[in-house]
């Protein structure tokens, strides 16, 4: 099982090597896919890769298709890639940096667990204010107790 440390360790080290990547969507594919779109820019038919790939030419058309609605497996696409002399890169890139996933994700459990003191501390008669030190403090207590992602209370 993966400690709070080794995470924040993994998170750091992935942020540096994913947020340099940019915004996800320089990453579309093509129209057509990529496939299709690197077979035309080649100049190579579907007969001409599905004889490189050892399938038929339809079967090169069914994977183009798949591609398109999603359905294409990893491991055919990197036959398709690897016969047109190219390579299949497969990559999550957060949407922000997973520091800021995790900050965020801790900051909607506090504040749904303030929401809750808050309201008792009304029925009570009784007045609470968070500081922001306090505040800080619960954030990181949140993010290290490793259970940031099990709590019922998170929002999306």
């Amino acid at each position: 099982m993966t400690t709070p440390a080794d995470a924040k360790r993994a998170r750091e080290a992935l942020d540096q090597r994913l947020v340099p990547l940019g915004p996800a969507a320089r990453y579309a594919p093509p129209r057509a896919g990529w496939v299709r779109a690197i077979r035309d820019a080649l100049g190579m038919t579907a007969a001409a890769l599905a004889s490189r790939m050892g399938v038929t030419g339809p079967a090169v058309r069914s994977l183009e298709n798949k591609e398109m609605s999603g359905g294409a497996r990893l491991s055919s696409l990197g036959r398709a890639a690897e016969a047109m002399d190219c390579t299949l890169v497969y990559a999550f890139i957060p949407n922000t940096s997973l520091r800021q996933t995790v900050e965020r994700q801790a900051a909607s459990l506090l504040e749904a667990q303030m929401k809750r003191v808050n309201q008792t501390m009304a029925l009570e008669a009784q007045e609470g204010e968070a500081l922001a030190a306090s505040t800080r403090a619960q954030l990181e207590a949140l993010i290290g107790s490793g259970r940031l992602w099990s709590q019922r209370d998170a929002k999306r």
